[in-house]
């Protein structure tokens, strides 16, 4: 089993590295294409939509429940490759790169939820350690592409795009032979939007998926921004932006494998309180690090709000797993992921708009508002879990 879980692990970490590789190589491609400054922000929130939508449409037609997951799983990731790599070609500029952007990230809800059913298809237990895993897959792939770009400064940005999308192709097969249908596997069922609706009437399922919204406002905006915050205050050549990059967003896989360790022994619901409340007091304290902080101990800093600001993540989808009534927890769990990567849109797109009229060290401080709000979520909440 533990080499399930291995392959499983690897698979994720592959086929996500195309989720960030458009932002790791977006200074050289806008140069090369012609592209405003601010593309960054339209291009992340391109493949956010199309996540979104891709989860949808998995969930409606129970695509993963029709077909064999593993082989869902390989067609994901092999689209994914393709849409991740057509960005290289001369002809592919402006709109069109959105839409490359956009069926990547489609393809991508065939890659890291299924990637997560797969899983349960295979471990009926241990489920806070499971998704700490996974999740810390995802983030690792999130983070990759910025440290190929680090590490290949004489390639051309290209050869970042090429790389990733070889990665996914690698993973899928890598899940498709090595995994089959799971002993445990269960059929998720059509999304049942309105049953869902009233799921939500339960307190402390209720309470999870708003902690979740929030965790979400802060987590991907973060991420998209961390080469601007690393350059506005660095201002130097002798950094290697990518790498650092790399070092800041992978960070949080580390924490992640980690919350889903403690998760077997401390519960669920407090392991993600710390996290979230450590995260909150980062946002915050922004503006003294960025005013008075060195080059070394701001860096530092960057680092330690990387590790916190995703640590959560896996104990807030627990929590929702686990209070969602067994029949709708594929249905509520869809549902959930595309609200919260719905609000990842929002929050990129205002923070980026913001930053045109806002001074820029209050600007961060506002990302306070979603891991805040996740705390008051989780206290006081009735049931303790651990799992």
């Amino acid at each position: 089993m533990k080499r399930i879980l291995l392959i499983i692990i690897l698979a994720q970490f592959f086929c996500t590295s195309v989720w960030f590789a458009g932002n790791a190589v977006m200074t050289e491609m806008a140069i090369a294409k012609d592209l405003d400054e601010l593309y960054l922000v339209y291009l992340i929130s391109a493949v956010q939509f199309g996540f979104i939508i891709g989860t949808l449409v998995f969930a409606s037609f129970a695509i993963a429940d029709r077909y064999s997951p593993s082989l869902v799983f390989l067609f994901s990731a092999l689209f994914a490759a393709l849409f991740n790599g057509l960005i290289t070609f001369n002809w592919i500029t402006g709109y069109n790169i959105l839409i490359c952007r956009f069926l990547t990230g489609f393809f991508l809800a065939g890659i890291y939820p299924v990637g997560m059913k797969i899983a349960a298809d295979y471990f009926e237990k241990g489920l806070g350690k499971s998704l700490g895993f996974l999740v810390g897959a995802l983030v690792l792939g999130t983070a990759f592409p910025h440290l190929i770009n680090g590490l290949s400064i004489k390639k051309s940005w290209e050869f970042v795009l090429y790389a990733t999308s070889v990665l996914s192709i690698l993973g899928g097969l890598i899940l498709y032979v090595g995994i089959k249908d799971g002993p445990y596997r269960k059929k998720l069922g059509v999304i049942q939007f309105a049953a869902v609706g009233k799921v939500f009437r339960i307190r402390d399922l209720r309470k999870s998926a708003f902690g979740y919204f929030g965790h979400m406002w802060e987590l991907y905006t973060f991420w998209t921004f961390v080469p601007l915050l690393l350059s506005h205050k660095l201002n130097s050549p002798h950094y290697n932006y990518p790498f650092l990059t790399f070092i800041i967003i992978g960070s949080g896989a580390l924490s992640c494998f980690l919350s889903g360790l403690l998760s077997t022994q401390f519960s669920i619901h407090k392991i993600a309180l710390v996290a979230v409340s450590v995260s909150s007091v980062c946002c915050l304290l922004f503006p003294l690090f960025y005013y008075y902080a060195s080059e070394g101990l701001y860096i530092a800093y960057l680092i330690f709000w990387g590790l916190f600001v995703v640590a959560d993540s896996p104990m807030f989808s627990s929590l929702v797993a686990a209070n969602a009534p067994p029949e709708l927890r594929g249905s509520t769990l869809t549902l959930v992921n595309s609200i919260g990567f719905l609000i990842t849109i929002l929050s990129i797109q205002m923070i980026g708009q913001l930053l045109n009229y806002l001074p820029f060290y209050f600007v961060w401080t506002i990302l306070s508002i979603g891991p805040a709000f996740a705390v008051l979520q989780l206290v006081n909440r009735s049931n303790k879990l651990k799992l």
